[in-house]
């Protein structure tokens, strides 16, 4: 059967958003792995696989099943070594762990503000109940107050990918010549939002928006069948 890959999805099955779940689908891509994707709600999560994670993704290959999109990739690393490297070798695992912080910290705060109301407006009634509590308990306040704050915030984070944009001027990837697994880490944060909304993070002309460009036309474009939410 292949791997199968548990993913998030609201009421449209066809618009997976998450982040995460988006890094294990270049990472299978990009080892050119068959995988078959099963599409869950936020509350189908807890009876998955027998109650194998909390959250995904999760994926299975035969036997095994392996949850959290970094421990996934280190495992297609490790068990599919003939195939195309995510890491190109110790030092782009340690690269890799430093991406992964500085999106968690730099990108995915505003990311967040962002996306609220977005993923809670394409649930169902059951999930938006869940999706409600548990995010209104870590911001601390309503999710509408939340999102209010997006367009304040936006040019706080056009400056925090200074960074980012630098090396993009004289580098396609982040893994230099090609994609690597920190690629998919910051691209699962960027298409995210593209999924979920037609707001835009970065300016067209941005080297940013050129390297996001690039990364939706990987393995065939199997990103870019989503289509930009509208």
């Amino acid at each position: 059967m292949g791997i199968i890959l548990h993913e998030l999805v609201g009421t449209d099955l066809n618009r997976p958003f998450s982040p995460h779940c988006w890094k294990t689908v270049m990472s299978l891509a990009h080892k050119g792995l068959p995988f078959n994707r099963n599409r869950v709600s936020f509350k189908d999560i807890p009876a998955l696989e027998g109650a194998f994670s909390p959250k995904v993704p999760v994926i299975r290959d035969g036997e095994t099943r392996v949850a959290d999109s970094f421990e996934i990739a280190l495992y297609l690393e490790d068990t599919y070594p003939d195939r195309p490297s995510l890491f190109k070798g110790e030092g782009g695992r340690a690269m890799a762990r430093f991406v992964e912080g500085w999106s968690q910290m730099t990108l995915h705060p505003y990311i967040n503000v962002v996306i609220l109301m977005p993923v809670h407006d394409i649930l169902d009634a059951p999930n938006q109940a869940y999706f409600r509590e548990s995010r209104e308990k870590i911001f601390g306040r309503p999710l509408e107050a939340v999102a209010a704050e997006r367009d304040a915030r936006h040019d706080a984070f056009t400056k925090s990918l200074e960074p980012l944009r630098k090396m993009l001027l004289s580098q396609p990837f982040i893994g230099g010549k090609g994609p690597l697994f920190s690629d998919y880490i910051v691209f699962g944060a960027f298409q995210w939002v593209r999924v979920l909304t037609p707001f835009k993070l970065v300016d067209e002309n941005d080297p940013v928006h050129d390297w996001f460009e690039r990364c939706l036309d990987l393995h065939g474009g199997i990103a870019r069948e989503i289509s930009a939410a509208a």
